[in-house]
């Protein structure tokens, strides 16, 4: 008779809510192992008995065989004397959840609905038939559901809806893929749409059809998903478009789009390598894809004056009901992939009136929205986390994000080595936070500008959550430098109620050391910060910064020529003013009134520069991009942040490459002067071509200015909303490879201030703090 050992193992990473244990149960029946397995607040914990090979074999492979939504990143074996009371002697059994003082592991993102079970909404035989809730432990919600871990269905948002007595079989029947899937439901036992008027009350017949009817007709509905509300109109309809536009208060800030599938989207954008792997993730986020000529006649005010259109599709079962609709109820999954039968496009904009937080309860909606929808499609399983759509575009790593949110928050970012656990708590715009665990970082979904009580309100609520699903409580607090930051005084006032020290960071170090800490560089590096706004240690306005960064240290090597700011912060909303201040710095003064005649403070703007009144000095990139749009015409005043810029690069993408203008800026000391480029774009009648140029001239003005200070054959880092503009980023990229030079650039987090709480938590890690 072979020998049995016994062994406890535990599993640590994403392996809650994944089919984690399902996959154990079968390794082990496979093996002919004996013992059981359970969720913790570690993760997963195992006890398997056998022969040695066998036990040894099922370690391994409990890394390498992992189910798809699985990542493993510990596997802890150690022997066992005496076995658990009530352990099977020779079966291997799914436990209930165990309980446990520390977590280590995390719960699973969202997903979008898998293959497998589109097959059962489709066919009409099957029980799910058109279910709007059907996944399985392959797909479908989990971090917008989930109100802690261990991962079980009681502490999700599926808690009061029992499982009936077949989706009870499918649960404890090993060979299904709902074997202990945790959200699993149907018609009977499960949550169900409802379609209501704009007053709240029922719109008999069908919810779908009818939320279809509606919007053929022009009108928007309020569609409840994964992690909050969407408000949606007929994407072809130009009225539907202007009336969400005025009714949402969102005069120019581009829509995104829902397409049925990527042959959908390749009619309307060109559709490059890598592109259809992000538009088919299972992440399923917002893809920047670049329009064809005829897209904005085709959706006239969907995307006005950009180069690129924000295109998903469809990730939850609502969505693909919508289109199943559309397309005639066909019977099986043929439909999906051909694109004659697709002709609806809709708009999907998040339903956050007036930049507050996501709308994600069905009382909330018809509170908040019922001056802008004309319908509400609702369910009743609840959304635990709001969490808004992400925006990526293709870039040489992969995917560049614009916005991180669902399908990727909460995933873990690996950190070059463990330390004090720290919450970071972001910037003003774009913010989010971040909490850490040892040597891991978890970085939140999407916040927002915290410009308004409700997204302060999200901030504080984050946070808390974060910190009850990780089972963290932290030693130290980071935040920006700026003190009137709220995530400032947010943080100030957390660490002090808990008496840890809360450590400020400067916004462009952080920026940096987002980078650095994302790939595990630990040794201080030249880098390019370069942003619209962030404030310096010697109290100026800093945004185009040459800065030598590391874990302990920043040091300002140079910086962009400064640039005054008439009006103030009002200069940053406005471009025409940078243009002015351009033009009083070239001694073109005279020109201002007549050149910005509509704007009622020309006049009077040479006589603030003359005199230097309420006119900051900034270095910021994104000030002189301004000044650029506001010479070639190409916006006086902005709808929203970053609109020139983003006009800007739209202009250059479709005008083509130019070469960069001779002697275009100079180099003093270490600061990179941009004058001679805007002087000549002072004159320049092609706002296309002069956009081609400002942008070929930047980028080989950076280029030279950050190799005179590199050492031969150096990686720079680069880090700041700049750092979104492709156009610029090509260029820069191009030019730094030319020399030998790499440049680090974000893939795990968005280059902007989207990122900037896990650079301020790297660097409060690595304070060394005072007794």
């Amino acid at each position: 008779m072979s020998a049995t050992i016994c062994q406890r193992i535990n599993v640590t990473g994403v392996v809650q809510g994944v089919g984690y244990r399902p996959f154990v149960w079968r390794l082990a029946n496979e093996l002919e192992l004996a013992g059981w397995v359970r969720n913790t607040p570690a993760g997963v914990e195992i006890e398997a008995c056998g022969s040695p090979p066998r036990v040894n074999e099922l370690i391994e492979r409990l890394g390498r065989e992992a189910p798809p939504l699985a990542r493993v990143d510990g596997v802890l074996a150690r022997a066992v004397a005496q076995r658990e009371p009530n352990a099977p002697a020779d079966t291997f059994v799914i436990l209930e959840s165990g309980s446990g003082k520390a977590a280590s592991t995390t719960i699973g993102h969202d997903t979008t609905v898998c293959r497998e079970c589109l097959a059962d909404m489709f066919d009409p035989t099957s029980r799910r038939w058109r279910y709007a809730f059907t996944n399985c432990t392959h797909c479908g919600p989990r971090y917008t559901i989930s109100r802690g871990v261990p991962y079980d269905r009681s502490r999700t948002s599926l808690a009061p809806f029992p499982l009936c007595r077949d989706c009870r079989g499918e649960y404890a029947r090993p060979e299904d893929r709902r074997f202990h899937a945790e959200a699993t439901c149907c018609t009977k036992c499960g949550p169900q749409l409802a379609l209501r008027d704009e007053a709240g009350e029922p719109i008999a017949g069908d919810p779908i059809a009818g939320t279809l009817k509606i919007l053929r007709q022009g009108g928007i509905v309020a569609i409840k998903g994964l992690g909050g509300f969407h408000l949606v109109c007929d994407a072809d309809n130009a009225e539907a478009v202007a009336m969400l536009r005025e009714r949402k208060a969102r005069e120019e800030k581009p829509f995104a789009v829902m397409l049925a599938n990527v042959a959908a989207a390749a009619g309307l954008t060109h559709i490059g390598i890598g592109e259809p792997a992000l538009l088919e993730a299972p992440e399923r986020p917002i893809v920047l894809l670049k329009k064809r000529h005829f897209t904005d006649e085709r959706l006239p005010g969907v995307a006005p004056g950009l180069a690129w259109l924000g295109v998903m599709l469809p990730y939850a079962p609502v969505h693909y009901l919508l289109f199943h609709e559309a397309a005639g109820r066909p019977k099986g999954m043929a439909w999906l992939t051909q694109s004659s039968a697709q002709s609806l496009r809709l708009v999907m904009t998040s339903a956050n009136p007036g930049g507050e937080p996501l709308v994600i309860g069905n009382d909330e909606a018809i509170e908040r929205l019922s001056e802008i929808a004309d319908a509400f499609l609702l369910h009743d399983r609840d959304i635990v986390v709001r969490c808004d759509d992400s925006v990526v575009r293709s870039a040489p790593g992969g995917l560049q994000f614009i916005r991180r949110a669902r399908g990727y928050t909460p995933r873990a970012i690996k950190l070059p080595y463990p330390g004090p656990s720290t919450l970071a708590v972001g910037g003003w715009f774009k913010n989010t936070v971040c909490v850490t665990r040892g040597s891991e970082a978890f970085v939140s979904q999407h916040i927002g500008d915290l410009d308004n009580a409700a997204t302060c309100g999200f901030l504080e609520e984050t946070v808390a959550h974060l910190l009850d699903v990780l089972q963290v409580r932290p030693e130290r607090v980071a935040h920006d430098l700026h003190p009137d930051f709220q995530s400032t005084r947010f943080a100030i006032d957390f660490a002090r109620h808990r008496d840890i020290p809360a450590i400020a960071v400067q916004h462009h170090h952080a920026h940096l050391m987002s980078v650095l800490a994302e790939h595990g560089i630990r040794q201080s590096t030249l880098g390019l910060a370069l942003d619209g706004v962030g404030l310096g240690t010697d109290g100026g306005a800093w945004g185009g910064e040459l800065l030598r960064a590391g874990r302990d240290e920043c040091i300002r090597i140079g910086s962009l020529s400064p640039l005054p700011l008439p009006g103030g912060d009002r200069a940053a909303r406005e471009p025409w003013r940078m243009a002015a201040a351009v033009l009083h710095r070239l001694g073109r003064a005279g020109e201002i009134e007549s050149r910005f005649a509509a704007q009622a403070a020309a006049p009077m703007l040479g006589q603030m520069l003359d005199r230097g009144l309420n006119c900051p000095q900034s270095s910021s990139l994104g000030r002189w991009f301004d000044a650029a749009a506001g010479l070639l015409g190409v916006k006086q005043t902005m709808a929203f942040e970053g609109q020139a810029a983003m006009l800007l690069e739209g202009l250059s993408e479709r005008y083509g490459e130019m070469l960069p203008l001779d002697h275009g800026w100079s180099i003093k000391g270490g600061e990179l002067d941009l004058l001679p480029l805007l002087a000549a774009l002072a004159d320049e009648p092609n706002a296309g071509r002069g956009a081609a140029v400002f942008h070929a001239t930047l980028a080989a003005a950076l280029a030279e200015w950050v190799r005179s200070f590199a050492e031969e054959k150096a990686a720079i880092v680069g880090a700041g909303g700049c750092f979104l503009n492709q156009v610029l980023l090509r260029g820069l990229r191009s030019r730094l490879a030319t020399h030998g030079h790499t440049l680090i650039e974000a893939q795990r987090l968005p280059p902007n201030d989207g990122g900037l709480s896990l650079g301020q938590a790297w660097v409060a890690m690595n304070t060394e703090i005072e007794e």
